[in-house]
């Protein structure tokens, strides 16, 4: 529960409110994340709010954080420059099985902030490249200019390890590429219903008809997982922000199975 101290090393401005920030311990660490899990990152004397952790250096020290600025902490976390300190606690919650997937063709499908999430999924499977099949990535966003990580997106359209493809919800003058909704990319792609295993993270009617257009396919429901953050708080299940049904996310999730929340998708978030 005591946070502990980590230092900003790098500092990237993706859009006009959201940046990517690496951040170094300055004592002992805590415990290596696995992909999908979170932290909880304290802003002094504001508060702490829940981040997905966006990557991991290869000794498990080094943490990356992509925020959004949406309230007094993330806009103070995001405020941050380099040598300033955070409070770090977790990691918390579920991780993505990818495991699960290895000899398996992986689809990942991500809207928005929902990239950050997926991410080490991508960084996993690139590294260990050949215990997995086809690697896809389908990527969505409002515009054009609200894509994240644009240099390492330009790398992986380049990398004939990965079918990488982009839609946005609204184009403008300079945009070549697909139009519309990630379901529009997600009905057009062929998929190996035996030995696909799908990873979704975005807004919620994104990951549901998503994941809906993935099982149309034939691929297994139990194959197709989700990342959840409705309003976590306390990150160890006694404050009841984020329940869901049954379900505390920050403990049971963020990441679930969609067998697990088919139905309760189906109830908005107030």
């Amino acid at each position: 529960m005591t946070p502990v101290m980590y230092r900003v090393t790098e500092r990237a401005d993706e859009l006009s409110d959201t940046v990517t920030i690496s951040l170094v311990p300055t004592a002992e660490p805590i415990d290596t994340p696995r992909p999908g899990q979170f932290t909880m990152l304290w802003a002094f004397g504001i508060g702490e709010a829940p981040i997905s952790i966006a990557g991991v250096s290869d000794d498990g020290i080094t943490l990356t954080h992509t925020i959004r600025a949406v309230g007094a902490v993330t806009k103070a976390l995001c405020g941050l420059e380099l040598g300033e300190e955070v409070g770090v606690r977790g990691p918390f919650g579920s991780s993505w099985p990818i495991e699960n997937a290895v000899g398996q063709d992986v689809l990942v499908a991500a809207g928005g902030l929902g990239l950050s999430p997926v991410r080490p999924i991508i960084h996993q499977v690139l590294a260990e490249r050949e215990r997995f099949r086809n690697l896809t990535l389908l990527i969505g966003a409002r515009r054009p200019e609200a894509l994240y990580y644009l240099h390492e997106l330009r790398s992986f359209a380049v990398d004939d390890r990965i079918q990488l493809e982009f839609i946005v919800d609204a184009a403008d003058e300079t945009w070549t590429g697909n139009v519309g909704l990630i379901t529009k990319l997600i009905a057009n792609e062929e998929l190996d219903r035996d030995r696909t295993h799908a990873f979704l993270c975005g807004p919620e009617p994104m990951m549901r008809f998503g994941a809906l257009g993935i099982i149309d396919h034939g691929v297994p429901a139990e194959n197709v997982w989700v990342s959840l953050e409705r309003n976590m708080h306390c990150a160890i299940a006694q404050c009841g922000h984020c329940q869901l049904g049954p379900l505390f996310i920050c403990r049971e999730g963020p990441v679930v199975s969609w067998p697990t929340v088919d139905d309760l998708l189906r109830i908005p978030e107030r």
